[in-house]
This record gives structure tokens, C-alpha cells and sequence, in this order.
């Protein structure tokens, strides 16, 4: 009879993640997790210490997906400073990373520690903008204006349920976009 497998430690964070989206770090419970992934809540304490210790795996996971990954991904491909600014906005806030993305500013506003994470992401996002903005705006304060326009519209916009005069608001964004890097 073949050794049982154990559930890998990336199963593991994909299904906190994913409860993290769905329910905020409360929702991060072991026996759920457990119960998702079809195993006994021991398999958990062969890869984990403890639930902290988890749950900081899982804020590690989700910051460099969120901007490690993404920023070699856009700058792997390539492009001029507006094309990277756009890329590095719609793989940041895309379906895949927003929703963790969202959970974590919500869980920010309760625990300090979690809120220097997130500051500590939003400080490399900025970072990045302001590079790319200083490529074709020479004031400084113009250049940090327009990061946080840009920053804002990225997050803002998953906040807002107007509707845009039959506008699509896909379309509208875009429009909102190159306005901000005209």
C-alpha cells in the first residue's frame, strides 16, 4: 500500500486565500480549510506550526504575487511607461488577485500588523508608479499627484456602483486612464 500524500503547503495557502476572498481572516479556520481540501485537520500541523504562522504564509504569498510577480511580469514584457502603469494596474487589481487584495485592505483596518503589510505593498506600488510617471512628467509634485490618481482609480473603482450613461465601465476606465497619463 503506497505512503499516504500529504496536502502540499501551497494547496494549503490556495484554499486560505481563497477563504480569505470569500469571508475576511476569520473565515481562515483549520477545520474548514481542512474539510475543503478533503483532509483531516492533522495534515495542517504537518505543514504548519500554527494558524499565525499560516496566516502570515498566506499575507507573504499574497504580497509577492501582488507585486513581485507582477512587476517582473511587466517589466519582462516590456513596453513604454504608460503601457507598464496600465499593465502593472490590471494584473494587480484582476480577478485572480483582487478579491485577497480587498480582503487584506478590509483586515488592514482591524489589525496593525496586517496594516503595515498592506502599507508596506502600497508603498512599492507607489514606488513603481512614480518611476514610471517620471519618465514623461518631469515636476515631482505632479508625478506623486498622478500616482495617487492612478492608485486610486485602480482601488476606488471596485467601490463605485454608479452607472456611466450607457457608458461600459470598462470603457470609461480606460478613458479615466489615459486622461490621468495624457
Amino acid at each position: 500500500m503506497p505512503a499516504p500524500t500529504r496536502t502540499s503547503r501551497e494547496a494549503w495557502i490556495e484554499a486560505g486565500l481563497t477563504a480569505l476572498a470569500d469571508g475576511g481572516p476569520d473565515a481562515v479556520r483549520i477545520d474548514v480549510l481542512a474539510q475543503t481540501l478533503g483532509v483531516s485537520r492533522g495534515g495542517f500541523y504537518h505543514q504548519y506550526e500554527s494558524r499565525p504562522a499560516f496566516l502570515e504564509e498566506m499575507l507573504d504569498t499574497w504580497e509577492r504575487r501582488s507585486t513581485h510577480d507582477v512587476l517582473d511580469r511587466v517589466e519582462r514584457e516590456g513596453g513604454d511607461a504608460r503601457t507598464k502603469v496600465g499593465k502593472a494596474g490590471m494584473l494587480t487589481f484582476s480577478d485572480e488577485l483582487l478579491p485577497v487584495d480587498l480582503a487584506v485592505r478590509d483586515w488592514a483596518r482591524r489589525d496593525a500588523a496586517v496594516a503595515d503589510r498592506l502599507r508596506r505593498v502600497d508603498n512599492s506600488r507607489m514606488a513603481y508608479l512614480r518611476s514610471q510617471i517620471a519618465t514623461f512628467r518631469a515636476d515631482a509634485a505632479d508625478v506623486e499627484a498622478l500616482a495617487l490618481l492612478a492608485f486610486s482609480l485602480a482601488i476606488g473603482n471596485h467601490f463605485v456602483a454608479a452607472d456611466h450613461d450607457g457608458r461600459s465601465r470598462a470603457n470609461v476606465l480606460r478613458r479615466a486612464t489615459e486622461l490621468l497619463l495624457a
